[in-house]
C-alpha cells in the first residue's frame, strides 16, 4: 500500500475517532439528565409554580433584552464594519471584552457602578436595577449585546460595499441605501444573530445573579432556578430547568443551522 494513502487513512481515522469521542461524551452527559427524571415526574415539575415562573420570566427578559440588543447592535455593527475613524481598533477590541470577561465579573462591575454617585442617582430618580427584574435585563444586555454586535459585524463585513455605491449612483441617500440595499441583504444574518442573542440571554446566569440577585419567584430565571433548586437539594426541579434550557438551546441552534443553509453568512 502506498505510504501516502496509508498516512491519509490514519489521519482520517484519528480525526474521526476524536470527533466520535467528543460527540459520545456530550450525548452521555445529556442522556444522564434525561434518565434522572421519569416523564410523569418531569411533567408535574414543569407545571410547578416555580418552574412556570422561571420559564415566563426567562422568556420575557430574554425577549426584551434581545430587542434592545438588536436596536443597538445593528447601527453599532454597521459603524464598526463600514466606517473608518481614529481609534477603531481600540473600539473593536472593547467590543470583545463582554464576550471574554467572566459574566460574574461584569455583574460585579455593574453592581459597583450603581454604588457610585451617578449610579445611585439613577437608582433613586430613574429605574431601579439592583435586585429587580430590570436588573436582569440590564445584566443580560451587558453580556449578550457585544455578541450581537460581533455577529452583525461579520454579516455587514460579508456584504460588498459596491452595492451601496450603486444605489447611491441611482439617487439613494446613504440612509436609503442602508435600508433598501444593505439591511435586506443582511436579513439572514440579522435573524441568526437575533436567535443566538435570545438563546444566550436565556442561559445567562453570572451577571444576572450578581446584579439582580437570586430571589425565588421574583428574579428567578431558568439558570437561577437551577442554582436555587440545587442549593435546596431539589435535584428533580434542577434537572427539569436544565432540560428546558437544553431544549430551548437546541431548538435555537437547529433554527440557525436551517437559516445558515439558506446563505446566512454567520
Amino acid at each position: 500500500m502506498d505510504k501516502g494513502i496509508f498516512g491519509e487513512r490514519i489521519f482520517r481515522t484519528a480525526t474521526l475517532a476524536t470527533l466520535i469521542f467528543f460527540v459520545l461524551f456530550i450525548i452521555s452527559v445529556l442522556f444522564s439528565i434525561f434518565l434522572y427524571t421519569d416523564p410523569g415526574t418531569l411533567v408535574s415539575l414543569v407545571n410547578s409554580r416555580q418552574i412556570q415562573f422561571a420559564i415566563e420570566l426567562s422568556l420575557l427578559t430574554a425577549t426584551v433584552t434581545t430587542i434592545i440588543s438588536v436596536i443597538v447592535s445593528v447601527p453599532a455593527a454597521y459603524a464598526i464594519s463600514k466606517t473608518e475613524f481614529p481609534g477603531k481598533s481600540v473600539v473593536d477590541t472593547l467590543l470583545d471584552l463582554p464576550i471574554i470577561v467572566s459574566p460574574m465579573a461584569l455583574g460585579a462591575a455593574l453592581l459597583i457602578f450603581f454604588s457610585t454617585p451617578l449610579g445611585s442617582a439613577i437608582e433613586e430618580h430613574g429605574i431601579k436595577f439592583v435586585f429587580t427584574v430590570a436588573g436582569i435585563v440590564l445584566a443580560q444586555f451587558t453580556v449578550v449585546s457585544a455578541l450581537c454586535i460581533r455577529l452583525m459585524k461579520s454579516t455587514f463585513d460579508s456584504i460588498n460595499p459596491r452595492y451601496e455605491d450603486v444605489a447611491r449612483t441611482l439617487g439613494c441617500s446613504k440612509t436609503q441605501a442602508f435600508f433598501k440595499v444593505t439591511l435586506p441583504m443582511a436579513k439572514n444574518g440579522l435573524i441568526a444573530a437575533t436567535i443566538l442573542t435570545w438563546a444566550r440571554a436565556i442561559g445567562e446566569f453570572g451577571a444576572t445573579v450578581t446584579l439582580a440577585g437570586a430571589t425565588k419567584l421574583k428574579t428567578e430565571t431558568l439558570p437561577i432556578a437551577v442554582f436555587l433548586t440545587l442549593s435546596n437539594a431539589d435535584v428533580g426541579k434542577a434537572m427539569t430547568a436544565i432540560l428546558i434550557i437544553i431544549v430551548i438551546s437546541m431548538a435555537s441552534l437547529l433554527l440557525i443551522r436551517k437559516i445558515s443553509g439558506k446563505g446566512c453568512p454567520i
